[in-house]
């Protein structure tokens, strides 16, 4: 059995999905399948297990400080649910949203809707009944089509999925694809990435702070996270610090408020 394991503290949906989903077979080969055609037949980077358990986690924490704050996910605003529920919503969609790479890289985020879609439902059918199961799949799969970086966010589920999938580029595990052993920017700018800390903001609800070894890690920070969150719905909620590993005085590159 693989572990898809989340701090889900008293939340028993969330629970119960976790155990689901971790006897999935279909689910685990899928993410396995997906992860072959990353990494084996493509060159690129992780996208498998490893990444979604790391979404995730990052989804979580990132809405449970915007719930903090008082800020409402959607699936409470629209559908009457709880925040409960939109924790189930994030971190279902983190599981599914490269899913469809076992198909294909290339127009990856509309192969995991064709995968997704059925996943979500029987995965969510035990817990929800209808017309809840029904919305919580769509939002689900929303999330997922909204994870690329040029699409839409209409909920704050998607955004916090978005930005959890960009923060996964800690020492070369960025979510900009390059190839193994090919040095560019992309390569040298990823392994610049010490460590992403996810905390409590001080002017806004969350605060992504990035250490970088070396100053082309900023490539990581401006060409993924920045343009993930500006196209997000957590822009007026997130700010982000980075800055140089080992500077007597750190430098503040600069806090990201959009």
């Amino acid at each position: 059995m693989v572990s898809l394991a989340v701090p889900a503290r008293h939340n028993e949906r969330l629970s119960a999905l976790v155990q689901l989903a971790e006897a999935d077979a279909e689910l685990i080969q899928l993410l396995k399948s997906a992860n072959v055609n990353a990494v084996d037949r493509s060159g690129i980077n992780d996208h498998g297990e490893v990444h979604v358990r790391i979404v995730a986690n990052a989804a979580l924490r990132i809405l449970r400080y915007l719930t903090e704050a008082g800020i409402e996910p959607s699936v409470v605003e629209h559908h009457g649910l709880t925040r409960e529920d939109a924790e189930v919503v994030v971190v279902l969609a983190a599981w599914l949203h490269d899913l469809g790479i076992a198909f294909h890289r290339d127009e990856h985020e509309r192969y995991s809707l064709i995968l997704g879609y059925s996943k979500a439902r029987q995965l969510l059918a035990g817990i929800y009944p209808e017309p809840h199961l029904t919305a919580m799949a769509a939002d689900v799969m929303h999330a997922v089509i909204a994870h690329s970086a040029e699409e839409r966010c209409l909920t704050i589920e998607a955004g916090v999925l978005k930005v959890a999938d960009a923060l996964d580029m800690t020492q070369g595990r960025s979510r900009i694809p390059f190839e193994a052993g090919k040095v560019n920017i992309h390569s040298v700018s990823a392994l610049a990435v010490k460590s992403v800390t996810i905390e409590r903001g001080e002017e806004r609800p969350v605060r992504v702070s990035v250490l970088l070894s070396a100053s082309a890690g900023i490539f990581q920070v401006d060409e993924l996270l920045r343009r993930k969150l500006s196209n997000s719905t957590l822009a007026p909620y997130v700010e982000v610090v980075a800055r140089i590993e080992g500077d007597t005085e750190p430098r503040l590159f600069e806090v990201y408020k959009l």
